[in-house]
C-alpha cells in the first residue's frame, strides 16, 4: 500500500455514497518509486467523508489505470490530519470550517489553549468566554467544531468496534451521525452494506451473543440462507431451526423458536402462512408476480387473427410449420401472455422469429422501430446473443433492460419508471428466478404482449424459485408445449437422445455410435486422457476450439473443471516464449486462452457466461502502473486489470450450470462415480441439449445410466402456483 499526504484542490464528481473523484495536491509521499508525485496534483478516486479543501489528508491505497478515466490513485482509507503545530492549527480555526472565527480570533484562541484548543472547545465551550469574544461567536465556533468532528468521532467508534476503514467510511456515509444510534438499536440491518457473517462475528466480540437483536437477525439470515441453498421461496419451521441451531451454534428450544418467529412475521421480517415461513421480500415479489401477470392478463394486447390473416407471412419464411407451431404462432399473437416451451430441436427460436415478423408486419412496425417497440430479452449475454442472430432484431440481457445499477443493486427502470416496449418476448426463462422475474415484470406496462420462451425440462434458475414449471402448473396462461422434433439434418440424433433422457426412457441403444453423437466407455482414470485425445482429432479436422465446449459437473477433483481446465491449457495453448502471460493466483493466463466471464459487468456490455479469447497482455513499466489484460467477446473488446481477474476462469471446460442459455457445436460431457450426486436427470439433459452438430458422452455406462434414471432434481417449495391459481382464477 502507497501512503500519500496532501490536500483536495477540486473535486470533479462525488455521489451520495461518500464516493469522490478529486484532484489532489502531494505533500508526502512513500517509495522512492513515486517521489516523482511530489508537490504534484494526481487524481485520487474513492471514499471520503465530509471532503473539503481546507483539510490535510493521509490517503492509502495504491495507482491504477482505469479502463475508462485513465491514470488515478484508488482510495482503499484515509486519514484526516489533525493540526500538528500552532499555525497549522490558526490555519484550521480561521479556514471556512470553522464559522465566526477570523485569523485574529483564531490566534488568540491558540495563544490561550495551545495545541489543545481543540478538545477544550468540543467538551467545555463555556472557556472560550476567558477570551474577550461575544456569545454569538462563541455559539458558533463550538458547533463548527462539533459538524466538523462528529464524522471523525464516529468512525473512530466504528473501528473501534472492529470495523476496517473501508468498512467505516460506507456505513458513516449511509447513515452519517445516526451510525452510533443503529449500531445500539438495529445492528444487523448494516448486513445490506456488509456481509452477515463480518456483522455477526463483531457483534459477538462486543455485545451479548444471545441478545434479542442477534437471535433475531441469524433468524432470518437462515431463512435467507435456505432460499439459496434449496431454491425454495419458504420452509418448514423445523428445517429453519436445525439450520439455524447448527450454523449460529444458539440454544434455543423450538417454543421459544417460534415465539422469535411470530414476532419477526409481526414486524414484517417474515411473513407465515400456516406451516409456511417466508422472507417478506420474497413474498412480496411472488405477490408481484401474480399481480402484474393478471394485469397483463386483464389489460394486456388481445388480437382476434386467424391463421389466414397470417398465411401469406408464414408462406414467405420458406418454412412448413406444423400444427404444433402454428397454434403456438397465432395463440401468441391473440393472447396478452403466452408461453411456449419444447426441448431441442422443436423449432422455438423459429417460432419466436416467425411470431416478430407477424407482430412488425400487422403494426407496420420497420426494423428502425423495432427498439422502441419490441424487447428481446434473456438471462444470460450468449443467450440473448442467440435470440437476436434468430429474429434478426437487436436483444439485450434482462439487466441491461432494466438498467441495472451494480453498485446499489437496483433498477432503473421499475414500478415508477416503466418501459414502453409493447411486444416483450423473455427467451430461456426456465433461468428465471422469482426476484428477476418479479423485477421485470415491475418494469413492465399491463397493455403489452408477453410471451415467455423456454424449456421446463431443464435446471431451475440457480436463484429461488421455479417460474416457468409454476407457471404452466398454474394452467391459468394459454401454453403450448412443443413436441415434433425437427431434425437438424437426416442423421441427427442428439434432440432424440435430450427427449429421451427427459422421459428416463433409455436403453442399451444409448450406447450405439451415430453420425452426431458418440459414447466412449473408459475407466474414470482415463477420462482426462480421452478427452485429450477427442480434441486432437477435433483439432486434425480443423475444429477451431472455439467450437469446443466440455461440460462437467463440477469444479474440484480428478476430473474436475479446474483439472481439465489445466490440461486443455497445455494442449490448444501451451506455453510459449513468443506468448505474453499472468499469473492470477495459482492460475496462469496467456495471450489465446479461451475464457469465461463470472459477474455481470453492464458498463463493458459482458455478463456472467459470456465466454471470450485473451488477445493481449500488456505488462506495467513501473509501480505507477497495473498490468492490463485484454478480451475479446464475440467482437466485444474489454481491458482488465489484473485484480479484476476474480471475474473470469479458464473456459475449456466450464459447469453445465453456466452452459444454459448457449448452444455449442461440439460438445464433450465427461461421467464418473467421483461426480457422484452431481449427476442427475435435468442436469444430463441439460448439457446434452446444448450440442448442436456433435455429442461425445466419455466414462462409465452404469454412471451415465444412473444419472439419467436419478431424479434428484425435486420440485421446489414455491408459493407462487397457489397465488396464481388464486389471481388468474
Amino acid at each position: 500500500m502507497i501512503k500519500v499526504t496532501g490536500k483536495i484542490r477540486n473535486i470533479i464528481y462525488s455521489s451520495d455514497n461518500g464516493y469522490i473523484v478529486a484532484l489532489f495536491r502531494v505533500k508526502k509521499i512513500t517509495g522512492d518509486d513515486y517521489k516523482d508525485f511530489l508537490n504534484k496534483t494526481i487524481t485520487v478516486c474513492g471514499t471520503i467523508i465530509n471532503p473539503n479543501n481546507e483539510d490535510l489528508y493521509t490517503l492509502e491505497g495504491d495507482f491504477t489505470e482505469h479502463p475508462r478515466y485513465g491514470f488515478q490513485f484508488k482510495i482503499d482509507s484515509y486519514l484526516k490530519n489533525e493540526p500538528s503545530d500552532e499555525d497549522s492549527l490558526i490555519e484550521f480555526l480561521s479556514s471556512s470550517l470553522v464559522k465566526g472565527c477570523g485569523e485574529k480570533t483564531a490566534k488568540m484562541i491558540v495563544d490561550h489553549f495551545g495545541l489543545d484548543a481543540i478538545n477544550i472547545i468540543k467538551n467545555n465551550p463555556e472557556r472560550l468566554s476567558e477570551i474577550k469574544i461575544s456569545a454569538s461567536k462563541i455559539d458558533k465556533i463550538y458547533l463548527s467544531i462539533c459538524n466538523y468532528s462528529n464524522a471523525d468521532d464516529s468512525l473512530e467508534y466504528l473501528k473501534q468496534l472492529g470495523f476496517k476503514s473501508n468498512e467505516a467510511s460506507i456505513l458513516y456515509t449511509k447513515y452519517a451521525d445516526g451510525i452510533k444510534g443503529i449500531i445500539k438499536d438495529n445492528f444487523y440491518v448494516l448486513s445490506s452494506l456488509i456481509s452477515f457473517n463480518r456483522l455477526d462475528e463483531i457483534y459477538k466480540n462486543n455485545f451479548d451473543s444471545k441478545s434479542d437483536i442477534r437471535i433475531n437477525a441469524c433468524i432470518v439470515e437462515s431463512v435467507r440462507s435456505l432460499d439459496i441453498l434449496t431454491g425454495d421461496t419458504y420452509h418448514l419451521i423445523n428445517e429453519i431451526y436445525d439450520y439455524f441451531n447448527k450454523r449460529f451454534f444458539i440454544k434455543i428450544d423450538i417454543e421459544t423458536f417460534e415465539k422469535y418467529v411470530k414476532l419477526l412475521y409481526k414486524n414484517d421480517y417474515l411473513v407465515v402462512e400456516d406451516s409456511k415461513v417466508y422472507l417478506n421480500e420474497t413474498y412480496l415479489d411472488e405477490e408481484i408476480i401474480a399481480d402484474s401477470l393478471y394485469n397483463i392478463k386483464r389489460k394486456g394486447i388481445k388480437d382476434n387473427l386467424k391463421l389466414s390473416d397470417i398465411s401469406n407471412l408464414l408462406r414467405a419464411d420458406n418454412i412448413i410449420y406444423n400444427e404444433e407451431q402454428r397454434s403456438a404462432i397465432i395463440t401468441a399473437l391473440n393472447n396478452p401472455i403466452t408461453i411456449i416451451s419444447g426441448g431441442p430441436g422443436v423449432g422455438k427460436t423459429t417460432i419466436v422469429k416467425a411470431i416478430v415478423n407477424a407482430y412488425m408486419e400487422k403494426n407496420h412496425i420497420t426494423k428502425m422501430d423495432a427498439l422502441n417497440k419490441i424487447a428481446l430479452l434473456a438471462p444470460t449475454g450468449r443467450a440473448s446473443k442467440k435470440l437476436a442472430s434468430s429474429t434478426l432484431l437487436p436483444a439485450q440481457t434482462i439487466h441491461r433492460f432494466l438498467k441495472w445499477n451494480k453498485e446499489t443493486d437496483d433498477f432503473q427502470i421499475n414500478e415508477y419508471n416503466k418501459a414502453y416496449q409493447m411486444l416483450v418476448i423473455v427467451d430461456e426463462v426456465s433461468m428465471l428466478d422469482n426476484h428477476l422475474f418479479s423485477s421485470l415484470l415491475r418494469g413492465l406496462t399491463s397493455n403489452i404482449k408477453l410471451i415467455l420462451v423456454g424449456d421446463v425440462f431443464q435446471l431451475p434458475s440457480v436463484g429461488p424459485g421455479q417460474i416457468l414449471y409454476d407457471l404452466i402448473e398454474s394452467n391459468k396462461i394459454p401454453f403450448i408445449m412443443l413436441s415434433q422434433i425437427y431434425r437438424q439434418s437426416e442423421k441427427s440424433y442428439i434432440p432424440y437422445l435430450a427427449r429421451d433422457i427427459k422421459n428416463m426412457k433409455v436403453n442399451e441403444d444409448i450406447f450405439l455410435r451415430r453420425d452426431d453423437y458418440t459414447f466412449i466407455d473408459v475407466k474414470t482414470e482415463n477420462i482426462k486422457k480421452m478427452i485429450k485425445k477427442i480434441c486432437e482429432v477435433s483439432k486434425e479436422k480443423g475444429i477451431h476450439e472455439s467450437d469446443i465446449q466440455i461440460l462437467a459437473p463440477m469444479y474440484k477433483g480428478e476430473n474436475g473443471i479446474d483439472n481439465l481446465n489445466h490440461i486443455l491449457q497445455d494442449f490448444f495453448n501451451p506455453c510459449d516464449k513468443k506468448k505474453l502471460e499472468i499469473t492470477y493466483g495459482f492460475t496462469v493466463y496467456r495471450v489465446g486462452d479461451k475464457v469465461l466471464q463470472q459477474i455481470n459487468n453492464p458498463d463493458c456490455n459482458v455478463f456472467n457466461g459470456d465466454i471470450g479469447f485473451i488477445t493481449d497482455i500488456k505488462y506495467k513499466t513501473n509501480n505507477k502502473e497495473k498490468d492490463k489484460i485484454t478480451i475479446n467477446f464475440d467482437g466485444n473488446i474489454v481491458e482488465y486489470n489484473k485484480d479484476d481477474l476474480q471475474m473470469i476462469k479458464h473456459a475449456y471446460a466450464i459447469t453445465i450450470h453456466k452452459s444454459q442459455g448457449s448452444e455449442f457445436p461440439h460438445v464433450i460431457i465427461p461421467v464418473c462415480k467421483s461426480y457422484n450426486k452431481m449427476l442427475y436427470n435435468k442436469l444430463i439433459y441439460t448439457g446434452v441439449s446444448r450440442a448442436k452438430k456433435s455429442l461425445v458422452v466419455i466414462g462409465e455406462k452404469e454412471s451415465f445410466l444412473n444419472a439419467i434414471n436419478n431424479d434428484y432434481s425435486t420440485n421446489r417449495k414455491t408459493g407462487l402456483l397457489d397465488k396464481l391459481m388464486n389471481k388468474l382464477s
